[in-house]
């Protein structure tokens, strides 16, 4: 899938993705961490590459969307999409390439027999709950709850 009007490419996952997701990461988060990605990328190619997507810009990765279609989870037993994580190289942001992204995750979800989709979002990222709520997404009943050990 490309975008109008431009270069840019939507596409699934390859294994050749995991250093330029590497790199973004590392300039969203100021932290260098391949074994990280080797092991998630290695994760969603093994399970569904297609569940998972790229945007590629000049040859190079400018954004990202991991999930998979899974059922069973929390109880949940109808087949549901779950979107894991998800960036996009800051200098690129507001050129609806994280809609883009989930335009063509959620089809996958779709095909893929998910008539759910679900995600987690943490309040101290800032914009991701407004990204997620203009892509139609809202607050669930089902809560995170976490123990510190």
């Amino acid at each position: 899938m490309s975008s109008p009007g431009s270069n840019l490419t939507i596409r699934p996952l390859q294994d050749t993705d995991i250093g330029g997701i590497t790199s973004l990461d590392e300039k969203v988060s100021g932290e260098y961490r391949p074994d990280v990605w080797e092991t998630r990328a290695g994760y969603y190619l093994r399970r569904d590459p297609e569940t998972s997507a790229v945007a590629e810009l000049d040859d190079r990765v400018v954004g990202f969307m991991l999930g998979e279609v899974r059922s069973g989870e929390f109880g949940l037993e109808e087949a549901t999409g779950w979107i894991e994580v998800m960036a996009v190289d800051p200098a690129m942001r507001g050129r609806s390439i994280g809609r883009l992204l989930a335009e063509h995750v959620l089809e996958h979800f779709k095909a893929q027999g998910a008539k759910t989709v679900r995600t987690l979002v943490d309040d101290e990222m800032e914009g991701i709950a407004q990204f997620f709520t203009a892509l139609g997404f809202a607050p669930a009943t089902l809560r995170p709850f976490v123990k510190r050990l």
